[in-house]
């Protein structure tokens, strides 16, 4: 019986001691994150005692299987159950360290750690490959093999099941079966409290870093993956009954008069979207940012009308499509590019602007399987989609595909080719990871992103040269151009995902078809990118009625919201104030509202919420 007592002791203590390791690894690769927000040693010491809880959560269910196997050994008085035991022992360690290395590359992008969401770009892994420096992969590659291969050479050595004579059938196996099966249940359950274990109870810091940290990875992947088998058969975002949660925000979206102010001097004018990878209000000087990143914009500026309160509601490029061609806010845990079953019930700026006689087409450098984006596009029967592989091979590529500095010319060539009226966007991929722009780095103070704002600065210069060129075509002068981000990113400010500061991005409206009042100016009512299909649609005078989730930003009467999802929660912010909330971990990242408002406010995001779900669900 001590035997079994102590095979199963090891056991446990060999998953603590993996998850710690795991855990000093991270912490120590992104030490420059920790440092820059000034984060003391003691605090970061704290994450391996507040992962304990859960941690030992884990290791409980981990050993669950090695404990009927030790039972089985004592009761057949056979080895094999041993054997059985490492070879689990052995899969277990291959899976949690490639999640563990996966979440080191992707934090620096995302800020959140791996989820279905996440696994669902591993259906496309060049793209996941390409996204990463050569450096940065090896690196990955090299620490996911360490970490397993020293782990089990080190649980071989001290902690397997010791091959021992078994006694068979007796009293003792019984016994010690008895005993261990309590403390394996409320281990993993996280004791004897009325309220289970879960992700939050790892959460102590403000710092949400130290957070997710602390946050097991196998855990959260386990909880992420049930949340996610069940949300189509139930609505994993409810928080009151669905009659309620849709008056409330049926009358968030009410107006008292459906009218508009028009900012346009040309009816039927030629739109552009220039949407720009991953650009930051952090980049944008108007917005708040640093001098000398984009100059170009900033010329620009003076002749359109710049957005300062405007949000991308993702942090997914393929989130963005969904918000541009169908008005749609991003949904958590999925997206709807990998639910083509579900494109038919969505409306198509497209496929509306095609029915009034405009020409439409997407342009982009790389390869647009990523994200499922392609079968998107093409359910919006845009005229012309042209992705990386269309594009002459004399173009020079980085790893993601054609550079901005050598797409943009040649997109404006393409315009000139256009039949008018065209709805015409590109995509632009520079400002993305791995950064390998042909450009010097001129940009040397952040001390965070430093490669990130340079690409931006090589993007901002291959803008300012593209609208060189296309003020000399014929068409300009009856074109609308937006420039916006698809959605933002980690920037040298380190704002948390969870936050709208992360999610706050530029939007200049630009052009000749704008009314010459409007240039210079700023619109500073808070809207988002999902409200780009509906404002568009009513200053072409049609009717946007199919576009529930999309608000004319330039009807006097439209009450100002924005919104973001997390994976699990959403972000919502009005005029008074806003709060950014997780709906599994029950927990506010941010809560700033009034006293006399909170309540009224805090029922509008999380009904939203539901809303927006359950309708997804629908579809």
């Amino acid at each position: 019986m001590r035997y079994f007592f102590v095979t199963l002791f090891k056991l446990l203590a060999f998953w603590m001691l993996f998850f710690a390791l795991e855990r000093a690894i991270f912490l120590i690769y992104y030490k420059h994150l920790i440092v820059a927000d000034g984060i003391s040693f003691n605090e970061v010491i704290s994450v391996f005692f507040y992962a304990l809880k859960l941690d030992f959560s884990t290791a409980a269910y981990l050993v669950f299987l090695p404990y009927l196997l030790l039972l089985i050994s004592f009761f057949t008085a056979k080895q094999w159950p041993l054997k059985m035991i490492n070879i689990y022992t052995l899969i277990i360690l291959v899976i949690y360290s490639l999640i563990a290395s996966a979440e080191l590359g992707l934090y620096a992008e995302w800020k959140t750690k791996l989820s279905y969401k996440a696994l669902a770009y591993l259906k496309n892994p060049s793209e996941i490959f390409n996204s990463a420096s050569t450096a940065e992969f090896s690196l990955l590659l090299f620490l996911w093999v360490f970490t397993f291969g020293i782990s089990f050479w080190g649980y071989l050595k001290l902690f397997s099941p010791e091959r021992r004579a078994m006694s068979g059938l007796g009293l003792k196996p019984v016994f010690a079966a008895m005993i261990s099966l309590p403390v394996l249940f409320f281990g993993a359950r996280g004791g004897l409290s009325a309220i289970p274990v879960s992700t939050s109870s790892a959460y102590f810091s403000k710092h949400n870093i130290l957070n997710l940290t602390a946050v097991n990875p196998l855990y959260n992947m386990g909880v992420n993956l049930l949340n996610t088998m069940s949300f189509d058969k139930e609505n994993i975002f409810k928080t009151m009954p669905d009659a309620d949660a849709l008056a409330i925000v049926k009358k968030i979206h009410l107006v008292e008069k459906d009218t508009t102010v028009s900012i346009l001097k040309i009816s039927k004018p030629n739109i552009v979207i220039v949407l720009i990878e991953s650009f930051s209000a952090d980049l944008i000087e108007s917005l708040g940012g640093e001098p000398g990143i984009t100059p170009h914009f900033r010329e620009l500026e003076k002749e359109g009308l710049l957005f300062i309160n405007f949000y991308a509601n993702a942090n997914r490029s393929q989130q963005a499509m969904g918000s541009i061609y169908a008005g749609l806010p991003g949904i958590p845990i999925t997206t709807i590019t990998n639910h083509p079953e579900k494109y038919a019930a969505l409306p198509s700026f497209s496929k509306d602007l095609k029915e009034q006689g405009y020409f439409t087409g997407f342009y982009f450098g790389g390869q647009l399987n990523y994200g499922n984006i392609l079968s998107y596009l093409i359910y919006n029967e845009l005229d012309n989609i042209v992705e990386g592989k269309d594009l002459p091979s004399s173009m020079i590529r980085g790893k993601l595909g054609v550079h901005d500095g050598v797409l943009l010319p040649y997109y404006a060539e393409e315009l000139s080719k256009h039949p008018e009226p065209f709805f015409s966007t590109v995509f632009t991929l520079s400002s993305h990871a791995p950064y390998d722009f042909p450009m010097e780095h001129s940009i040397h103070w952040p001390l965070l992103e430093k490669e990130f704002v340079n690409s931006a600065h090589y993007t901002d210069k291959a803008l300012g040269a593209f609208f060189e060129k296309v003020k000399q075509e014929s068409w300009f002068d009856n074109t609308l151009f937006l420039i916006m981000a698809d959605h933002s990113k980690n920037t040298y400010r380190n704002h948390p995902l969870e936050s709208f500061e992360y999610h706050k991005i530029p939007l200049l409206l630009y052009g000749p078809a704008l009314k010459d009042s409007l240039m210079g100016s700023t619109f500073d009512l808070i809207c988002g990118n999902t409200d780009i299909t509906t404002t568009l649609l009513k200053q072409l005078g049609m009717s946007a009625d199919a576009y529930f989730w999309s608000k004319d930003v330039f009807n006097p009467y439209y009450k100002p919201f924005a919104f973001f999802e997390l994976n699990e929660g959403l972000g919502w912010k009005r005029d008074e104030g806003h709060f950014v909330w997780d709906k599994f971990a029950d927990r506010y990242h941010q809560k700033q509202l009034p006293s006399e408002k909170e309540a009224e406010i805090l029922l509008e995001g999380k009904a939203y919420l539901q809303v927006l779900f359950g309708e997804f669900l629908d579809y």
